[in-house]
C-alpha cells in the first residue's frame, strides 16, 4: 500500500484558520454577495444562504479538509495515495487534477478583476470620485476596461505580489501575510459598518438585509443562494484540500471548518451592512449587479463628506480579500510542483507566469476581443465573451463537478474508519449527519446547481 509523505505543517491553529478564512473570503463576499442579495430580495435570500452554509457548506468543507490531511501532499498526489489506500479506481485522481486546474484557470481571470481594486485604490486616494454622478462613474469604469495596457499592468502587479508571497513558503509567506491582512480586513469592515451606523441609512440597510420577504424568494433565488453558500467558502477549488494537507493531527477539522465558514459568512454580512446603508442613503440601486462596487459605490463616495477616505478604505479592503484568496489559489499548483522535487520560488514564478499569460485573454475580452464569441453554435454560451465563458466554465461546471466528486469520494469511497480517524467526532449523531449529508444531500444539492446553470 502507498504511504503518504508529510510535508510542511501550519505553525498554529490560528495561523491555519486565518489563512483558510483568507482563502475563502474573497471577491465573492465583498463583490458578489452584496449584489446577488440585492437582486434576490435581501433578507429572505440571506436567511436561506446562511442555512445552506451551515447544513451543507460546512460538511463538504470537512470532507475536503479530511481528504487533504489524510493524503498529506498536493491534491494530485493526495488523491493518488488515497485511491490506492482505499482500493479505489485510479480515475478518482481526477479530483486532484481538477483541484490544481481550477485554481490555476480561476486565478488567471480573478487577477484581472482584482486589479480593478488596485486602480480604484489610487483613484480614491486622489479623491477622483469627487462630484461623480452615475454617468461619469460608468464612463470612468468603462475607460478602465477599454485600456488593455492599463489592465495588463494591474493584472501583472496583482499576480506578481501573490507570487512573491507564495514563493516564501507556508510560514514566511502565506501565514505571515494572512496574520496581517485578515485582522486588518475585519478592522476595516467594522470601521465601514460604524460609518454606516453614524452617517448612512443603517435602518434601511438592516431592513433590507435582515427583514425576510419570502414573496421575493423564487426557486431561482434559492438555487443562487445554494450556489453562493457552496462557493463562497471555497469548496471544490483545491485550496482547502491543499491547506488541509498542512494540518497537524491535533487540529479539529469540524471546529476549523465551522470557524472558517462563520468567518466567511460574517464578512459577507458585514460587507452588506457596510454597503447597503450607503447605497440607500444616496438613493442608489441595491440590485445594481457587478457594477454595484465599481460604478454605484464611487458615486456615493463622491457625494459624502470624507468620501475619498472611506472609498480608499473600501478598495483596500477589497484588495485584501482578493489577495488572500489569490495566494490560496496559487498554492495548490506550487505544492504539486514542489512534490515533484522542484524549487518552490522558481515554481511560484512559473505558475504565476502561466496564470498571467492565460489572463491576457480575459483582459482582451473587455476591449480588443470584446466581440469574440468562441462557441456561437452552443446556445448556453453563444453570447458570452471570453471572460464570461471562462467564469461560466469554472463557476458553473468545473467547481460543481469537483465538489460533487469530493462529496462522493468522502462519503462512498473512503472507508468509514478513514473518515472517523480524520474527523475525530466524538458525537455519533454529528458524524451520522455529516455522512448522510455528504452521501445524499450534497450530491442532490450540487446537481440542482448544475441543472439551474444549464437551463
Amino acid at each position: 500500500m502507498a504511504t503518504a509523505t508529510t510535508h510542511s505543517t501550519w505553525s498554529s491553529r490560528p495561523a491555519f484558520i486565518l489563512a483558510s478564512a483568507g482563502a475563502a473570503v474573497g471577491l465573492g463576499n465583498l463583490w458578489r454577495f452584496p449584489f446577488v442579495a440585492g437582486e434576490n430580495g435581501g433578507g429572505a435570500f440571506v436567511l436561506i444562504y446562511i442555512g445552506f452554509v451551515i447544513l451543507l457548506g460546512i460538511p463538504i468543507m470537512m470532507a475536503e479538509l479530511s481528504i487533504g490531511r489524510r493524503g498529506r501532499q498536493s491534491p494530485v498526489w493526495s488523491m493518488r495515495y488515497l485511491s490506492n489506500a482505499e482500493g479505489a479506481s485510479k480515475k478518482w485522481q481526477i479530483i486532484g487534477w481538477l483541484s490544481i486546474g481550477i485554481p490555476l484557470i480561476g486565478l488567471s481571470y480573478y487577477s484581472v478583476v482584482a486589479g480593478w481594486a488596485i486602480d480604484y485604490i489610487a483613484k480614491a486616494a486622489m479623491n477622483s470620485f469627487y462630484g461623480f454622478d452615475g454617468g461619469r462613474s460608468e464612463q470612468t469604469f468603462n475607460a478602465l476596461l477599454a485600456s488593455p495596457l492599463h489592465l495588463v499592468i494591474l493584472h501583472t502587479l496583482f499576480i506578481g505580489s501573490a507570487v512573491f508571497v507564495v514563493s516564501r513558503g507556508i510560514h514566511g509567506g502565506i501565514e505571515r501575510i494572512s496574520k496581517i491582512m485578515m485582522p486588518t480586513l475585519f478592522v476595516l469592515l467594522i470601521i465601514m459598518v460604524i460609518n454606516s451606523i453614524v452617517a448612512a441609512d443603517i435602518e434601511a440597510g438592516m431592513k433590507f438585509l435582515f427583514s425576510p420577504d419570502f414573496s421575493k424568494l423564487t426557486p431561482s433565488a434559492i438555487v443562487i443562494a445554494l450556489g453562493q453558500a457552496f462557493f463562497s467558502v471555497a469548496i471544490g477549488v483545491g485550496v482547502l484540500m491543499t491547506y488541509g494537507s498542512y494540518m497537524p493531527k491535533q487540529f479539529s477539522i469540524a471546529t476549523s471548518a465551522t470557524t472558517i465558514a462563520l468567518a466567511d459568512t460574517l464578512v459577507a454580512l458585514l460587507a452588506g451592512l457596510a454597503i447597503f446603508p450607503v447605497v440607500f442613503q444616496y438613493g442608489l440601486n441595491p440590485g445594481g449587479g457587478p457594477g454595484l462596487i465599481f460604478v454605484t459605490l464611487p458615486v456615493a463616495f463622491g457625494q459624502m463628506p470624507g468620501g475619498h477616505i472611506l472609498g480608499l478604505l473600501f478598495f483596500v479592503l477589497l484588495f485584501f480579500a482578493a489577495f488572500t484568496t489569490a495566494i490560496g489559489m496559487l498554492e495548490p499548483i506550487v505544492s504539486w510542483l514542489q512534490n515533484l522535487g522542484f524549487n518552490r520560488p522558481k515554481m511560484a514564478i512559473a505558475s504565476g507566469a502561466t496564470a498571467w499569460f492565460m489572463g491576457l485573454a480575459a483582459v482582451l475580452s473587455f476591449n480588443i476581443w470584446s466581440d469574440v464569441r468562441l462557441f456561437p453554435m452552443i446556445p448556453l454560451v453563444s453570447q458570452k465573451d471570453i471572460f464570461e465563458l471562462i467564469d461560466f466554465v469554472i463557476s458553473n461546471l468545473m467547481l460543481p463537478l469537483n465538489a460533487l466528486l469530493i462529496s462522493v469520494f468522502a462519503g462512498w469511497i473512503m472507508a468509514r474508519q478513514s473518515t472517523l480517524d480524520e474527523l475525530q467526532i466524538a458525537d455519533n449523531w454529528t458524524y451520522k449527519y455529516w455522512r448522510f449529508s455528504i452521501r445524499y444531500i450534497a450530491p442532490i444539492a450540487i446537481a440542482m446547481i448544475c441543472y439551474s446553470s444549464a437551463s
